[in-house]
């Protein structure tokens, strides 16, 4: 059984046990949480797709992890003007051990 949920303004394809990255969730390390906003869920052959969410359905996750990833370098420069520009950004997440899918 997998589901597409979405959460910090992206959309996983999750199925029971996988490991992800999602945006930051303000949860402590080893708390349950529960995602509601299901778009679809498939079993199989069957999918259920919502118009926009599949009512009822839930995602239970647990909270494995939180950190930043690889830093990103901004460089902008323009040629001839004697202006450069250097700028990093490292990206919060919170890792999420996905566990029971329950698609109503």
């Amino acid at each position: 059984m997998y589901a597409v949920i979405k959460t910090g303004g992206k959309q996983y394809r999750v199925a029971s046990g996988d490991k992800i990255k999602v945006e930051q969730i303000a949860a402590d390390i080893g708390q349950e949480i529960t995602i509601d906003q299901v778009l679809a869920v498939g079993n199989g052959g069957d999918l259920k797709i919502g118009v926009p969410l599949v009512s009822g359905a839930t995602v239970k996750a647990t909270v494995v992890a939180h950190g930043k990833h690889d830093k990103v370098r901004i460089f902008k420069m323009r040629r001839r003007k004697h202006y450069q520009k250097h700028q990093g950004h490292r990206q919060q997440y919170t890792e999420l051990q996905i566990g029971d899918i329950a698609g109503a």
